[in-house]
């Protein structure tokens, strides 16, 4: 099987190009391209005859615009990457008859409640970012049937700066940090959206039916507030150098952080339905968590 991956350089599309090497052979695309074939979302006609060139059965978008902030001033360039582009490549995967898998966010919903958002739940974005997300999954599901959309939430991976080594930079520099704990959602490691993304893709292949709509996310719940704690008692307990002290680790709202993208307090997605469809288990975000911080240290 040809598959054609765009994001290559991300977290999840490096991950991706791991996970889906046992598929396939891979033709993957950065934002710079290979040669004559196009890897940049904003140059749409350059992507679609990239599609026609490679000629693949399965395209993997995991390439985005994802500066929640950023998208409020820039809502045109948002709405290209997001909503426009994996359009197209729905198109094109349509004409040639591919699967396309793609990636969505739980920022399509309003972040309401303390229930963890189903599928079929009402969105309701708050921003340019979670609009135009929005506006991609729906071009995608109208134009190609055979797709997989995984909606996701807090990714994090090892490579590349992440929130948790954000953290650890504060926490070995500074006397007292103050943590949003009012967000609530579940850590989710790329490592574990490009293993999912495989198994999932082996069995819509034998199963097309299995096509649609899924989210995906670790087990279990977190604020960031807690997620920041989990990984400083880590890092203390693997003899990380630490200056803050447990107690100094303060609990804040979101209003202590004004910024020009409201987001979500409510980023719980139920599994369910991807579990059930493909006969998963998801591990607690805290296992994944902890081998990225291995991974970090070395050990």
């Amino acid at each position: 099987m040809k598959i054609l991956l765009f994001g290559k350089s991300g977290q999840l599309g490096w991950e991706l190009q791991r996970s889906l090497a046992p598929l396939g052979q891979i033709v993957a695309l950065g934002r710079q391209g290979d040669g004559s074939l196009c890897g940049d979302l904003t140059d749409l006609a350059g992507l679609a005859t990239s599609v026609r060139t490679v000629a693949p059965e399965l395209i993997v978008n995991a390439a985005a615009y994802t500066a929640v902030d950023h998208a409020e001033s820039q809502p045109e360039l948002a709405k290209t990457i997001n909503a426009v582009a994996p359009g197209v490549l729905a198109e094109e995967a349509r004409r040639l008859g591919a699967w396309l898998v793609h990636y969505s966010t739980d920022y399509v919903f309003d972040g309401s409640g303390e229930k963890p958002w189903h599928e079929d739940d009402v969105t309701g974005p708050l921003g340019v970012y979670g609009h135009s997300k929005l506006a991609g999954e729906q071009a995608l599901a109208a134009a190609c049937d055979r797709h997989l959309i995984f909606r996701t939430s807090w990714v994090y991976a090892a490579r590349g700066n992440n929130f948790a080594r954000t953290m650890l930079r504060l926490a070995s520099e500074r006397d007292q940090l103050r943590v949003v704990a009012d967000q609530i959602g579940a850590p989710t490691g790329a490592e574990l959206l490009a293993d999912v993304t495989a198994h999932a893709i082996r069995g819509a292949l034998r199963q097309p039916h299995l096509a649609g709509l899924y989210h995906l996310a670790a087990a279990g719940e977190t604020s960031w507030h807690g997620y920041a704690r989990h990984v400083i008692d880590f890092a203390r307990q693997a003899g990380q150098p630490i200056r803050v002290a447990p107690a100094a680790i303060e609990a804040v709202p979101s209003s202590a952080y004004p910024l020009p993208a409201p987001r979500p307090h409510n980023s719980r997605l139920a599994t369910r339905k991807l579990q059930d469809a493909f006969e998963l288990h998801l591990p607690d975000w805290q296992v994944g968590v902890g081998r990225m911080l291995a991974e970090v240290f070395g050990r």
